[in-house]
């Protein structure tokens, strides 16, 4: 949690607020492919990439 304390900081002190959609994106297509990593739509979601 501290990490995510400290990136809010950064960004909050830096005024990079336009970092945060690249984060989120990033954090949702790692997380797309941990959770299909073992399922028959693994492949489908190899493709978008």
């Amino acid at each position: 949690m501290d990490f995510i304390k400290d990136l809010w900081g950064f960004l909050k002190v830096r005024k990079k607020f336009w970092l945060l959609p690249i984060i989120l994106s990033l954090l949702l297509f790692g997380i797309l492919i941990v959770l299909t990593s073992g399922s028959a739509i693994a492949p489908f979601i190899y493709t978008i990439f």
